[in-house]
């Protein structure tokens, strides 16, 4: 069966390459994929080695092989080696230490009418309620609470000093 994606290097690359491959300062990721194109040139030079001996020889997946062949044939030699670009952008949201104050201090209140005490659910609900965040979810609560070692059971229970019979 015939590869899907030949690389097939000219001249320039593959000196890009090699430079790149020599001892010095070169990302590990960066050498690996230099290393793999090298060995998958096609043109006139190369090996043209076969995925699976490339993949066995520099202990990583036919896989990645595959894929780092396509984005070099597709983008050009730049996009093969640097990381690709995040398709979905960061969170927006960045939860400070105001936040987190803001919300142990809403959890320190008394409890919404009809209830015995704060959910996280219920914390998460009326932080956005009271325009502390725009969005929150109830895991990020609960994780802020356990950053904090707040333990929302013990609000609101009296704490009974418990002394021994002589």
């Amino acid at each position: 069966m015939a590869p899907r994606y030949r690389v097939i290097l000219t001249d320039e690359e593959r000196q890009e390459l090699e430079r790149l491959t020599r001892p010095g300062k070169t990302e590990s990721r960066k050498y690996i994929h230099a290393r793999v194109l090298l060995l998958c040139n096609a043109g006139a030079g190369g090996p043209a080695l076969h995925v699976a001996y490339v993949a066995e020889s520099l202990g990583i997946c036919s896989r990645t092989i595959e894929k780092l062949k396509k984005r070099f044939v597709e983008e050009g030699l730049n996009a093969a080696l640097e990381r690709k670009q995040r398709e979905k952008p960061p969170r927006e949201i960045q939860f400070d230490g105001a936040f987190a104050a803001e919300l142990i201090a809403l959890a320190c209140s008394p409890a919404p009418d009809g209830r015995a005490r704060w959910t996280v659910r219920l914390l998460a609900d009326k932080a956005v309620e009271l325009h502390l965040a725009p969005s929150v979810s109830h895991m990020t609560v609960q994780r802020i609470l356990k950053k904090t070692n707040f333990n929302l059971g013990s609000i609101g229970k009296s704490r009974r000093k418990r002394t021994r019979p002589v």
